[in-house]
């Protein structure tokens, strides 16, 4: 059996991005960004410092359930990084992919808010952290296919984590 499709998910600045795009070069998936499938609203908001709401999310996760969709019935292997901060939202991702497994970046509020407030040209300002910490309904490893990572390891060994965890599922 292959290894299901992985979400890296968690808080604005948790390296999601940078360590999905090292974990899917090391396996040759497919990187999907979910920031790319905001329409330009959320983008607009976000960047003036307003966080989403349900419903503006609620297109972006259908958008995103549908790529996952397409991609699962072609047998496409993907890496994606979306926040997905609530249940609701990853259970939104698994109507895309009912086996989608969760790789949650977990992280201190100090070095979330040190990560933000360093990275550059980003659409996504630093005060937005806090409402994204707020919102998060973390990932229950008892009822949630997930591994939780801590941010504090390089990239590498947050790849080298979940390559671990992945065989346990293979």
């Amino acid at each position: 059996m292959a290894h299901p499709n992985l979400v890296f998910m968690g808080v604005c600045g948790c390296g999601k991005s940078t360590v999905a795009e090292l974990y899917a070069a090391r396996t040759g998936a497919t990187l999907i960004e979910a920031d790319g499938f905001h329409p330009p609203e959320n983008v607009a908001k976000m960047s003036a410092g307003t966080p989403l709401t349900d419903e503006d999310r609620a297109g972006w996760l259908a958008a995103m359930a549908d790529r996952l969709k397409e991609g699962k019935a072609r047998g496409e292997a993907m890496v994606v990084t979306c926040s997905a901060l609530k249940l609701a939202y990853r259970d939104r991702l698994r109507e895309g992919d009912p086996d989608l497994f969760f790789v949650f970046l977990d992280g201190s509020r100090e070095l979330l808010q040190a990560r933000m407030d360093a990275r550059k040209g980003h659409f996504m300002p630093p005060g937005l952290l806090g409402s994204q910490l707020a919102t998060l309904e973390r990932p229950n490893l008892a009822t949630e296919k997930c591994v939780h990572v801590s941010i504090s390891l390089t990239p590498e060994q947050i790849c080298a984590t979940v390559a671990v965890a992945m065989r346990r599922f293979a």
